[in-house]
């Protein structure tokens, strides 16, 4: 077994190495970005679709655009890249460094009857596109082009361009409008000696869609020197205004406020009935009146001492939701930490990279809390509970992601994943993250599996009293998740403006506060729950705490209903499905986070209270 054990640690750490080198983040830095006058710097072209529809992306040339010369040349991106449904295809606009362009013409446009109806389509949808402008990989030496295509996996000196493809001009002679179509693209590029600080695209020179004409497409080029440094480039793209609004301090103060008042409130609630209870429970009266009253009197959360360490039902699922949720508290955590250091931000699918590495590489902690507690609470069959643990939030996405992979076919869109990257993500998961569940399932069972119950299981189990109705499960469940949503309440419409509404998110800062507090407040509102529960002496208190936390997912969907309706101009049924399916995707994710973390400071509670009680 150890044999095997060591294999499987030495060809994970091999893979490590292999998958680290080419799919790492790659952040710019100011050696590798430098040019000479007259360097070639390409225009590549990515994407265009509807405004109001963020994940609603097509080719750039699926529109009737002047498509390139042959075999035009494709920046191949990184993993994240390719899933957020990038395509970059060099536009072979001639553009050299520092060199300015007078109006010059990239081609003819002749337009007839399918070409205008596909134009006046695009823009009653308000169609934008994306460009890019990065160095020319063929302008570097040979050593040099080969290492930088390798490491380009997102890389950070592409500056993005936006512009609208045309636009609807009121007309007197028409009910609907008159469609213009933009036909010169103006290029502003600010540099700082050697080094590329910014782009700017207007788009000049409107042409009313009429079938017949023919359109000269131009474009012109302009250098202009500025005192940016290279490592504040990205600044213009930051919504300084919006996420340092003073109601985004405040949020975060208030939350912070009521994780005070909760701990406290809970803290003196908690010490204060549990004293009174030991006091009573630790009493040796020899007086037989008195030993009568305090038997009849007696009741709460003492009296099912001997059920409450009694095995969950469904204990593989139960071990291997905690194990996943253990393992995205502390993915988070990393992910969080990595943005805050790295500025991960600036890169394309950086963070959707850095997050699939860090779960891969996390898998082993999600085997090791599973194991310890599937073993713990007396469970054989290991191996069960162990592939449930590597599969499950793995195959959630995964099935999720199917769906809307099947939809973006159908649509022709660029959100639809191609064959080869799901091939890169089943070898990151068949090679790297399910070993590592496996050496922590192994390593759990070993290290924490011992059962450890303060106090022992009765044979046979006790009747549970009917109580008022705010004291069952299913209610204390729905309540539990109300008040860790209460605390994100706030940051959930910055992520999501963030998400949905082309914004980047910088302040990871208050992310990582956010989290804190949230992990807290559920900690402590789970452990009132249960509580209450054992007092009602209700001893199913397993299943209950983490369902209590993860209820918090519950509300952030609701929210997200609310959002969508309220704070979106979303329209059609594939961005519909991919909102409410990333949406879910993500929910799912956090409720297993949340009621992990509800469950695991319920059991430290719980083991806490009957360690100091005298147990027959």
């Amino acid at each position: 077994m150890s044999s095997s054990v060591f294999s499987t640690v030495r060809s994970t750490l091999s893979l490590f190495v292999v998958v680290f080198i080419f799919f790492s983040p790659v952040f710019a830095s100011e050696s590798d970005h430098k040019y000479q006058p007259d360097d070639p710097v390409t225009l590549w072209v990515n994407k265009v679709g509807p405004y109001n529809n963020p994940q609603e992306t097509y080719n750039y040339y699926s529109l009737p655009f002047c498509h390139p010369g042959t075999n035009p040349a494709h920046k191949w991106g990184g993993l994240g890249e390719v899933l957020g449904g990038n395509e970059l295809i060099d536009s072979q606009i001639d553009i050299k460094f520092q060199k300015n362009v007078e109006k010059s013409t990239i081609c003819q446009l002749e337009l007839d009857e399918a070409k205008v109806r596909e134009f006046k389509d695009a823009i009653e949808n308000s169609y934008w596109f994306e460009f890019f402008m990065a160095l020319t990989l063929s302008s570097l030496p040979f050593f040099s082009c080969h290492v930088s295509a390798l490491r380009n996996a997102e890389s950070s000196d592409d500056l993005p361009l936006w512009g609208f493809v045309g636009e609807l001009h009121p007309d007197r002679n028409s009910d609907n409008g008159k469609h213009v179509l933009y036909t010169h693209k103006n290029i502003i590029i600010k540099y700082n000696k050697d080094q590329v600080i910014h782009v700017n695209l207007t788009q000049e020179s409107p042409k009313p869609l009429e079938a017949g004409r023919i359109f000269d497409l131009t474009y012109s080029i302009k250098w202009i020197p500025t005192n940016v440094t290279f490592a504040r480039r990205f600044d213009v793209y930051l919504d300084y205004p919006f996420f340092e609004h003073q109601i985004h301090w405040f949020s975060v103060f208030n939350s912070f406020m009521m994780v005070i008042f909760l701990t406290g409130l809970v803290s003196m609630i908690l010490m204060r009935t549990l004293r009174n209870d030991y006091a009573k429970y630790a009493r040796e009266d020899d007086d037989l009146e008195t030993l009568e009253r305090d038997v009849s009197e007696e009741s709460g959360w003492k009296l099912v001492h001997g059920d409450v360490f009694r095995p969950p039902y469904n204990l593989v699922l139960l071990s291997a939701v905690v194990g996943t949720g253990a393992q995205l508290a502390l993915l988070v955590l990393l992910v969080i930490l990595l943005a805050i250091v790295g500025t991960l931000y600036v890169g394309r699918g950086a963070i959707v990279t850095t997050f699939i590495l860090c779960y891969a590489f996390t898998s082993f902690i999600s085997g090791y809390v599973s194991g310890g507690m599937y073993s713990r609470n007396g469970g054989k069959s290991w191996i069960k509970s162990m592939i449930l643990t590597a599969c499950l939030f793995p195959f959630m996405c995964f099935g999720i992601g199917f769906i809307l992979n099947t939809v973006a076919i159908f649509y022709g869109s660029l959100a639809a994943i191609p064959f080869g990257t799901m091939v890169v993500v089943f070898v990151i998961w068949a090679f790297i993250s399910f070993p590592l569940a496996l050496l922590g399932t192994v390593v759990g069972r070993n290290w924490s599996g011992a059962p450890n119950n303060p106090c022992r299981v009765k044979t046979i189990p006790r009747p549970i009293p009917e109580k008022k109705w705010y004291l069952t499960p299913s209610v204390v469940s729905l309540m539990g998740g109300l008040l860790p949503f209460g605390s994100i309440f706030i940051e959930m419409y910055f992520i999501f403006t963030s998400f949905w509404n082309y914004k980047v998110y910088y302040v990871y800062g208050f992310m990582l506060l956010v989290f804190l507090i949230l992990i807290i407040v559920t900690v402590c509102v789970t452990i009132v729950g249960t509580y209450f529960l054992l007092n009602a002496e209700n001893y199913h208190w397993q299943w209950t705490s983490f369902f209590s936390a993860a209820s918090t997912a519950v509300y952030v969907y609701l929210y997200s209903v609310y959002y969508y309706h309220v704070k979106t101009k979303m329209s059609g049924f594939f961005q519909t499905s991919f909102y409410f399916g990333y949406t879910l995707m993500f929910c799912l994710g956090l409720g297993i986070l949340c009621g992990a973390v509800g469950y695991l400071g319920s059991n430290l509670f719980v083991r806490r209270i009957y360690r100091n009680i005298k147990c027959d």
